[in-house]
């Protein structure tokens, strides 16, 4: 009787052990960044989050494209690197069934050189380089229009590409690259347009270097992105208080000041 009892708690200890595992399984979340300010936040989260008993397993993208696919297909329980009008475009395209979870920071997109220091110094034909992406691309024309050098149809709205430029007095040629390959065109354009994540890994610092910064008011609010089917999971919700948690706002206006901003 004796053996027996020790057998039973024996038996109850290891499945304690096994429950006790399986829900520190269940606390590791993956969650998939662009490499830059987004990684470097989410390293933040990461340490709060070790706080609370999760393990975050940051995986570290170097396009736009791959974390979304990666979400999509289960292989990540989020991502944290774009804002909500490059989703919904994404979602169009291709249908992810992806979702807003959360505001997270706005990236202000600016323009830089490396040629001049005013827009009031560009010549005719000077080249102009932006985001390949529709709604990257969009922004840095809107921005571009806003400064008076360029005029777009109001019908294109954030998804303007250099077809829709109806007025371009001086005679802009339109270079479009990849965003991550921006910061390097530098040296052979005479002026770009910049997200601010690969301004700052390309050792920028947008208050400071750049010829014209988008403001505050921007809609391009960077998100949360979960697959819509875990829009309730109670993980994915807590992760979102952590990100939002008063220590990762204080590492975000300390580290980046005015070159990031918080949107929640």
């Amino acid at each position: 009787m004796k053996k027996t009892f020790v057998s039973n708690i024996l038996a109850l200890a290891l499945g304690a052990g096994f429950i006790s595992a399986s829900y520190a399984a269940d606390k590791t979340l993956k969650v998939g960044v662009t490499a830059g300010p987004h990684a470097q936040i989410m390293e933040v989260v990461k340490e709060e989050a070790a706080k609370k008993g999760y393990n975050i397993e940051i995986i570290e993208f170097s396009d736009y494209v791959q974390p979304n696919v990666a979400l999509a297909a289960g292989d990540l329980d989020a991502n944290s690197y774009q804002h909500l009008p490059y989703l919904e475009n994404a979602n169009a395209d291709r249908n992810y069934g992806i979702v807003s979870m959360a505001k997270t920071v706005i990236f202000p997109i600016g323009i830089y050189s490396k040629k001049i220091k005013d827009l009031s110094e560009v010549k005719e034909g000077a080249r102009f380089a932006l985001p390949n992406d529709p709604t990257n691309g969009g922004r840095a024309l809107l921005l571009l229009e806003k400064q008076g050098l360029i005029k777009l149809d109001p019908k294109a709205g954030i998804k303007a590409t250099p077809i829709d430029v109806l007025e371009n007095p001086k005679k802009l040629r339109f270079i479009e690259l990849d965003a991550a390959q921006l910061p390097r065109s530098l040296d052979d354009v005479d002026f770009a347009a910049v997200n601010t994540n690969f301004a700052i890994e390309a050792g920028l610092t947008p208050k400071k270097d750049a010829i014209v910064l988008e403001d505050g008011n921007s809609p391009y609010a960077n998100i949360i992105a979960v697959r819509e089917k875990d829009l309730d999971r109670a993980d994915l919700k807590e992760f979102v208080q952590i990100y939002q948690s008063q220590p990762v706002k204080d590492f975000v206006v300390k580290k980046y000041q005015d070159s990031i901003l918080v949107a929640w």
